[in-house]
């Protein structure tokens, strides 16, 4: 796989040192000479000292031929100029931003960015998640945040306790995916009886999320 990652800071490297370790092509695109001369001591890569957004720098970088551009500025419209100039110009087919401002995520997605990324939304919903509900083993969020999995335990006295997952009537865009039971895999079915102490997948929209709660555990979020 070929990678740019432009940017700067501690993100940066060690995401390229990972990328390396995994055996991809990476190029690093740093605006800050001193920073580009240490990484080319430190990490396996072609590094490019210049202006990620800038389009010359891309095509030098290997643009027209990577699978994949990141975009790890400290300013956002920089890693937005950098992802739409490498999809609109060089027609690179994934592209991947930091978004430092969590008020920003919703205008990357509208303008086409691959994968947009609050580190902040992130830790924010896991510190709320793992806060009120433990319940709540773990929440991946995919597809751009337009998919939650979660892995929620069932107590006991839980409104889903012994019904049916047809009983259960989950909303549409929701599904349990899967049962953990005393050590085993279960793929449900409609008359599939849920109980306490099972761990549900549940695959849903955000939209739905709360609902889907509500039913399963009667938390409200």
């Amino acid at each position: 796989m070929r990678v740019i990652v432009a940017g700067a800071g501690k993100l940066l490297y060690y995401l390229a040192r990972q990328f390396a370790s995994k055996g991809y092509q990476i190029t690093l695109v740093v605006s800050d000479a001193a920073e580009a001369q240490a990484l080319c001591r430190r990490v396996k890569a072609l590094v490019l000292h210049g202006d990620g957004s800038d389009p010359h720098v891309l095509e030098e970088a290997g643009a027209r031929t990577a699978d994949v551009v990141l975009a790890l500025a400290s300013k956002d419209q920089d890693n937005l100029a950098i992802c739409q100039i490498a999809h609109k110009m060089f027609h690179v087919p994934r592209t991947v931003a930091l978004v430092n401002d969590p008020q920003n995520e919703d205008v990357f997605h509208k303008l086409g960015v691959s994968v947009a990324f609050s580190a902040t939304q992130i830790i924010a919903r896991i510190l709320e998640e793992r806060a009120g509900f433990e319940d709540i083993a773990s929440l991946m969020p995919l597809a751009g945040g337009r998919v939650t999995i979660s892995e929620i335990a069932l107590r006991e006295d839980a409104p889903a306790a012994d019904r049916t997952l047809r009983d259960l009537a989950l909303p549409q865009g929701a599904l349990v995916g899967g049962i953990l039971r005393d050590g085993h895999v279960i793929v449900p079915r409609g008359d599939t009886s849920l109980r306490g102490g099972d761990r549900l997948i549940i695959i849903s929209g955000p939209d739905c999320y709360d609902r889907v709660l509500r039913l399963i555990t009667g938390e409200e979020t």
